[in-house]
């Protein structure tokens, strides 16, 4: 029996040694490292346009900073390169530095959603370039199924992909730049009033040569001295009053 415990207690302790030795040789899985949006666009192949903006407009940096060092979330709508190069030549080119950041913010959602909560939300939906009120950059989207479409004023975009989603983040391939009505709904802009003449002003040259005023308006004909002119007629009658 005392030969059974000792051969039970070191088999024991083989096991244990057995067992911790595995356990500490059994992989660890490494962190996630941080989100990058330009390192997540580059991996898309199609991005080059978009990612050279987020640059240029040092929103890349700022993105970054806001997913790794907050709780807030992020969706982006990353157009592709073809849809930049179908833009009217100079588009870009037209914009201010301050312009270009707020077209860069238009395509971001200052909240993390998911294409299912697409058919659930309230539109205008407020974009970093401002808020949901009119003048302000908001966004239209419309969801049934698995499309959905987005409304800026100027195009309709649709979305075409999923290009990477976290707990955080979530980046989706649009067709369109989303060109905000702030800035290039210029032409939809009142044309101004016609100016009236100033009291006092010379009265514009009619087209036979002789003056515009309200005399012509009533059918009476002027001479070249602007005087009324008169029928014989009237001419005669006249001589015979005088004559009574």
């Amino acid at each position: 029996m005392r030969k059974r415990l000792i051969s039970f207690f070191f088999l024991s302790i083989f096991f244990l040694l057995h067992c911790s030795s595995t356990i500490a040789q059994a992989p660890v899985p490494a962190p996630a490292g941080p989100d990058n949006i330009t390192a997540i666009l580059e991996k898309g192949g199609q991005f080059t346009s978009f990612i050279r903006l987020l640059k240029s407009t040092q929103n890349a940096d700022q993105i970054n900073a806001q997913l790794n060092n907050s709780n807030q979330g992020l969706t982006i709508f990353a157009p592709t390169d073809n849809a930049f190069n179908n833009l009217k030549p100079g588009t870009l080119n037209s914009l201010s530095d301050q312009q270009k950041v707020q077209l860069v913010q238009y395509h971001i959602l200052p909240t993390m959603l998911s294409m299912p909560q697409f058919q659930t939300v309230t539109n205008p939906l407020r974009t970093q370039a401002g808020d949901t009120g009119s003048g302000e950059f908001p966004l239209n989207i419309t969801s049934s199924g698995n499309q959905v479409n987005i409304s800026t004023g100027v195009v309709d975009a649709t979305v075409a992909n999923t290009m990477y989603t976290d707990s955080k983040l979530a980046v989706y391939q649009v067709d369109q730049v989303l060109l905000p009505l702030q800035l290039f709904g210029s032409s939809q802009a009142p044309a101004p009033a016609p100016s009236t003449p100033e009291k006092g002003s010379t009265p514009k040259a009619s087209p036979a040569g002789g003056t515009a005023d309200a005399n012509t308006s009533s059918g009476m004909k002027l001479d070249s001295h602007g005087l009324p002119m008169v029928s014989v007629g009237f001419a005669v009658l006249l001589a015979i009053c005088l004559q009574l």
